[in-house]
């Protein structure tokens, strides 16, 4: 397993070569979209594993691809949270980490089988995202779901995953959340 350091290089790295890059379909870069969702989580309150996850929910999105099989069109990685979240295991980052992470797809999936308010406000881009990744859970699906024992805090997640989205926001830069993990993996 890589040392903090190595960790942190890594991700770090990842931000410089992809985080500028366009958040499939929505105003802002990669880099922004996940550091408005952590600095969301932050004012939330949440707890030091919970910032990480919604810092990096999408580092998926940002790792290495060999194949256009791997993009859904122009709308990122198909199966990102569980690349990312099996990255980050891999890492030495907990299960928490990687269940909020893994499981923030499925939560959008969930929501719209759930709410069809929610269904209703997602951007053309969750839109069509929803569409390569299974589209609203069944019945069946929700319930195994609600029994995740992240349930609550992956909701949480999805919904700063959400919210993350606005253009012109005054934002920290990656080193305070990159500082976090790194303290986190030392621990």
């Amino acid at each position: 397993m890589p040392s903090a350091e190595q960790t942190v290089t890594e991700i770090s790295a990842l931000f410089d070569r992809y985080g500028a890059e366009d958040y499939y379909g929505e105003p802002v870069t990669q880099l922004e979209h996940m550091l408005q969702s952590a600095v969301l989580a932050e004012k939330a309150g949440a707890d030091a594993e919970t910032v990480i996850a919604a810092f990096l929910h999408d580092i998926g999105h940002l790792l290495p691809s060999e194949s256009a099989e791997d993009h859904m069109d122009d709308y990122g990685r198909v199966d990102h949270e569980k690349l990312g979240a099996d990255w980050l295991r891999e890492r030495g980052f907990s299960e928490k980490v990687a269940q909020l992470i893994e499981h923030h797809v499925n939560a959008k999936r969930y929501l719209t089988y759930k709410n069809p308010a929610y269904f209703a406000r997602l951007s053309e881009a969750s839109l069509k995202t929803l569409e390569f990744q299974g589209g609203p859970m069944t019945p069946e699906e929700a319930a195994e779901f609600e029994r995740n024992p992240y349930f609550r805090g992956i909701l949480q997640v999805r919904g700063w995953d959400e919210q993350a989205k606005e253009t012109g926001l005054t934002l920290p830069g990656p080193e305070r959340y990159l500082a976090l993990c790194r303290a986190y993996l030392e621990k």
